[in-house]
């Protein structure tokens, strides 16, 4: 190791910066945000080094970079010069700021760039919100090392809370229920609450998760997972986590939802952190409004975690436009679902509105959907098109008028969970758009 790490105090400490350019702007703004007053400089005097507690150099001539590097160095102020290791006797890093966290890489000045792809990675693993769990234990330290003097003990209950339920309250963005967590933990008294992550898992493919349900997955200590889950994204989880296959198909529930209302919370409070995990988005048409509900009912901590909704992946793969300027700038989501053998939808402001209609759960009752549509005015040459497990690597498109849809629909599909689009939009994909004009 060639350069030992080590985080100064520039808090009102006067730095020198020498030059005037886009490298020295950005590198004055990093260490302004460390609360450093700059001095900005565009050719080099001793004398401006007095009382400095540090010296950088970029964007400026050679011969005043090198006197920089010299001056600097014999009075034992530590310097920089920007991508030039020999005139320089520290390095300044690629830092991660998650205040008071800050992650800082080098690669001691031989690779710049690479430290640059490294920072970028460890952000997508680092939420912003760990710097609010290191100062919410900064306020709780006094506390902890007087409870628990044994060093041992402390850091074993510390690595709990840095571990379990009280990093996903804040992570969640709850920190009141964090805070009666490290007061629990204080306490001794009575098990670690628990959470529930209402999560959803997209269309199917593991690399349409976010950042967040990916990170959950890796964490949770119970899944709580549909039919329409796969087996790609079950993947994402840690090796260890229970699963619990809870799954709803259409008039053949797995679990009935006031069950699985329960089973969250007993999960919850057994001191589990919990992964509801949804297909598509656990708001749209998934039930988890109810779940939330159910959750804040019986006082546990949740959020939600959005997912990629089955008709964003669908048109998406598809390549069909969902709004359009020259066909309709109104998108409208509706269930197929039918109540006593009748869909239930108001045909005439959905004629009326223009809208593109993305139907889910639409295949069983197509002939209802026609119906009741073009009863209601809209024009029979509507574009229209059937896709079936869309956004992953099995999606299949059926596109015509909703009468072609009706007559080959049952022919056509294997069963899969199918989207139903319909609007002067679906018409406009651009592989369609492309053999129209060939």
């Amino acid at each position: 190791m060639r350069y030992f790490p080590l985080f100064a105090d520039l808090q009102g400490r006067r730095v020198l910066v020498l030059g005037v350019g886009e490298i020295a702007a950005r590198k004055s703004e990093i260490l302004r945000r460390a609360g450093a007053i700059i001095d900005l400089h565009a050719r080099f005097s001793p004398d401006a080094l007095a009382g400095c507690a540090f010296a950088l150099g970029a964007d400026a001539d050679e011969a005043e970079l090198q006197a920089l590097s010299a001056a600097a160095q014999l009075a034992g102020i530590p310097v920089n010069v920007v991508d030039r290791p020999a005139l320089s006797s520290c390095i300044l890093p690629a830092v991660i700021d998650r205040d008071p966290v800050v992650i800082a890489i080098s690669t001691s000045g031989t690779a710049p760039v690479l430290a640059r792809m490294l920072r970028q990675k460890i952000e997508a693993l680092v939420p912003p919100a760990y710097g609010r769990l290191a100062a919410l234990a900064d306020r709780f330290k006094e506390r902890m090392r007087a409870r628990f003097p044994a060093l041992g003990v402390r850091r074993a209950v510390l690595e709990g809370l840095f571990d379990g339920p009280a990093a996903s309250m804040v992570l969640a963005g709850d920190d009141a229920a964090a805070e009666a967590e490290f007061s629990r933990a204080l306490s001794g008294a009575g098990r670690p609450a628990g959470i529930v992550h209402l999560v959803g898992a997209g269309p199917g493919a593991a690399d349409l998760l976010t950042l967040r349900a990916h990170r959950l997955l890796g964490e949770a200590d119970v899944i709580v997972h549909d039919r329409l889950v796969t087996d790609d994204v079950l993947d994402m989880a840690r090796r260890d986590a229970h699963r619990i296959f809870v799954g709803k198909a259409r008039a053949n529930h797995c679990m009935k939802q006031d069950d699985i209302n329960a089973l969250l919370v007993r999960l919850a409070r057994e001191g589990k952190r919990v992964v509801r995990l949804k297909g598509g988005d656990p708001f749209v048409f998934g039930r988890g409004g109810e779940e939330a509900e159910a959750l804040a009912a019986a006082g546990i901590a949740f959020d939600v975690v959005p997912g990629i909704t089955a008709a964003l992946a669908c048109a998406a793969q598809a390549r069909v436009p969902l709004t359009h300027r020259d066909a309709t700038r109104v998108l409208t989501f509706v269930t197929g679902h039918t109540k006593a053998g009748k869909l239930d939808l108001d045909f005439a402001n959905l004629v009326a509105s223009k809208a593109t209609l993305a139907v889910y759960m639409g295949i069983v009752s197509l002939p209802l959907l026609r119906d009741g549509l073009l009863a209601a005015g809209l024009p029979p040459d509507t574009p229209a098109a059937l896709i079936e497990r869309g956004g992953t690597g099995d999606q299949r498109d059926l596109h015509g008028t909703l009468d072609v849809l009706v007559a080959q629909a049952e022919g056509w599909s294997t069963g899969g969970p199918t989207m139903v689009l319909v609007g002067a939009a679906v018409g406009r994909g651009a592989a369609r758009v492309l053999a129209q004009s060939a």
